[in-house]
C-alpha cells in the first residue's frame, strides 16, 4: 500500500467534503439539515477552531477509508481508471448507499438528504479510489 497515495486520497476526499457542504451546496445542505440562519451565524461566530475536533475526526475517517480501499483494490487486482471507477461504484452501492438508507427507513431522515449525502459519498469515493489505484 502506498501511504502517500492513501494520504493524498484522504485529503482529496476531505476537500471534496468541505466544498460539497460549503461553497458548492452548503445552502442546500443547511436547508436539508434544518439548520437555521441563527444557528449558522452562531457557528460562524465561534470560528473554524470550534470545529477542529470534528475536522480531525473526519480526516481520520477518510484516511482509514482510503487505506481500506487501497488494500481491497490491491488484493483484487483493480487497475486502470475504468476499473477503479467501477470498483468505487460497487463499494458505494454495496456499503454506503445501502447503509445510509437506514436513516430514511428508520430514523425519519428526508429522502432528499439521503440523496444529497450518497451523491457526495459517490463523488468522494470515486476520487479516492482513482488516486489509490492509479498511484501505486
Amino acid at each position: 500500500m502506498n501511504l502517500s497515495a492513501v494520504f493524498i486520497a484522504a485529503l482529496a476526499a476531505f476537500v471534496v467534503g468541505f466544498l460539497w457542504h460549503g461553497p458548492l451546496f452548503g445552502a442546500t445542505w443547511m436547508k436539508l439539515m434544518g439548520i437555521s440562519k441563527a444557528e449558522m451565524e452562531a457557528a460562524k461566530a465561534k470560528g473554524m477552531g470550534a470545529m477542529a475536533p470534528q475536522m480531525i475526526a473526519a480526516f481520520v475517517q477518510q484516511f482509514v477509508m482510503a487505506a481500506v480501499v487501497a488494500q481491497l483494490a490491491g488484493a483484487l487486482g483493480v487497475s486502470g481508471a475504468s476499473e477503479a471507477v467501477f470498483f468505487a461504484a460497487m463499494l458505494w452501492l454495496g456499503f454506503i448507499a445501502t447503509t445510509l438508507l437506514n436513516g430514511v427507513l428508520w430514523e425519519k431522515r428526508k429522502m432528499e438528504l439521503y440523496l444529497f449525502n450518497i451523491a457526495y459519498h459517490l463523488v468522494a469515493l470515486v476520487i479516492m479510489t482513482l488516486i489509490v489505484v492509479l498511484w501505486r
